[in-house]
């Protein structure tokens, strides 16, 4: 039922108003016969964040769809999901469904039995999305595939939905809408204000839930640290006790005081880089102190096991490969290194994320700040090359040091915020092609050489 407007308690001017603003909504309006035009697509997404077009209904019924979007609201993301029909058109159809839709976010599209997907690099990273888009190449049906994207995608983007999609008005242009628009016009710098102040809301709320998540992984780090400081058993006075050997352990001593001090100062997620470097210095102090008591040469200062730093310092470099990844040399412990050579798994660090225990690279950017603390920002690119933080931390959000900044992306729009047609489209995840040509839809690399493509 279209809302009805009833002048008679509205003053003059603003009537005058709301008309006006009525005529220049329905300028803009999609034509209601072109019932598959990428207006109609994106007049739906901006509603609903699932839309799928009804020659494209045999690919996802429409409870299916209807689960997918409850997912992706409680999510609080701004994932916008487009089911479509084999024959559509896919010349720019990312950039203009970004542009037609008009707000920030993680775009994608089942086109046939084909999919790839485009984001603003402030809400995921061009290679993170790389990553995901060539994870469920091989699902065998449009709703594991996009149940698949989306759970993986949930787990490490950024940004909130967009406040559209709360809007429950379904038929013509509603009185509240109006009057919100012409609020907003005659606003100008209030509502801009409120909106730095949502944004800035916004990161610090999620600031505090990552730092609580990072905080559990960082207190079994540092007991970790106080149990192999209580299992080394030094005492100052001990016999054969000399000046170097006291000052190891009282700098692996302090180490330990300085991590929990630091931890329980932190308010932001990039806080924890100098608590896990601060442990990462106890534990090779502890080396140099357990070498020194056996009559061994001093250990190489060298970074932990990339497999898991409570492993202690590496021994060595080993080849590695990632699962469907490209092989990397990695720091490992003694223990790690035997059980590679064995062709045994590595024993692996893993996070609780909220969709199971995930190695703590595929576990969300939170983590960081936690890696460079213990690998630091010049060897870190190499080694998580492929992974999903490795594709989080080449983002804008790390681009000058690692784990600094979690949360701003450089300004502008974020995601769920409405830009219209104000984006860079080679900032918006420009990584091969795609719908645009040369890849993805067209026969090309399917979102950046990952899985075989379309």
């Amino acid at each position: 039922m279209k809302a009805v407007i009833r002048t008679r308690s509205l003053p003059a001017a603003l009537l005058a108003a709301l008309l006006s603003a009525l005529a220049l909504l329905s300028a803009g309006a999609p034509p209601a016969a072109a019932d598959t035009s990428l207006s109609t697509v994106a007049a739906a997404l901006r509603e609903n964040p699932v839309y799928v077009d009804p020659a494209a209904s045999d690919q996802l019924s429409a409870a299916d769809a209807d689960a997918l979007a409850k997912k992706i609201e409680g999510a609080d993301k701004p994932l916008f999901v487009a089911v479509l029909p084999a024959g559509y058109p896919t010349d720019k159809l990312f950039t203009n469904l970004r542009t037609a839709t008009g707000i920030t976010g993680l775009y994608a599209v089942r086109l046939g039995d084909r999919f790839d997907a485009r984001a603003d690099s402030s809400v995921l990273p061009h290679a993170a999305v790389q990553n995901l888009v060539g994870s469920v190449q091989g699902a065998s049906d449009a709703k594991s595939q996009l149940n698949d994207f989306t759970d993986r995608a949930l787990a490490n983007m950024g940004g909130s939905a967009p406040a559209s999609w709360g809007s429950t008005d379904t038929g013509g242009v509603s009185t509240t809408a109006l009057v919100t628009t012409v609020a907003v016009l005659g606003a100008g710098g209030a509502g801009a204000y409120a909106l730095v102040r949502r944004n800035r809301r916004r990161r610090e709320e999620e600031q505090r839930a990552a730092l609580e998540r990072l905080r559990v992984v960082v207190d079994e780090d540092i007991t970790a640290f106080g149990e192999e400081l209580d299992r080394l058993d030094f005492h100052p006075a001990e016999p054969g006790a000399d000046d170097a050997m006291r000052a190891d352990y009282e700098r692996a001593l302090d180490a330990y005081e300085q991590a929990k001090s630091l931890m329980a100062a932190a308010r932001r997620p990039e806080d924890v880089r100098a608590v896990t470097q601060s442990v990462e210095d106890g534990r090779f102090s502890l080396a140099s102190l357990a070498a020194r008591r056996e009559g061994r040469p001093l250990p190489e200062r060298r970074p932990p096991c990339f497999f898991d730093p409570r492993h202690g310092p590496s021994v060595a470099d080993a080849e590695w490969t990632l699962p469907g990844g490209a092989p990397r040399e990695v720091p490992v412990c003694a223990a790690d290194r035997t059980r590679l050579a064995d062709g045994l798994d590595p024993m692996v660090r893993e996070v609780d994320t909220d969709y199971g225990r995930r190695p703590y690279w595929d576990a969300g950017p939170a983590y960081g700040p936690w890696a460079g603390g213990y690998f630091g920002g010049g060897i870190l690119p190499g080694l998580l090359i492929g992974t999903m933080l490795g594709g989080m931390m080449a983002g804008p959000s790390y681009a000058a040091d690692y784990g600094t900044g979690y949360g701003d992306f450089g300004g502008g729009y974020e995601g769920g915020d409405v830009s219209g047609a104000d984006f860079d489209t080679g900032d918006f995840g420009d990584f091969g092609g795609g719908f645009d040509g040369g890849g993805g839809f067209d026969g090309g690399g399917g979102g950046g050489d990952f899985g075989g493509g379309f």
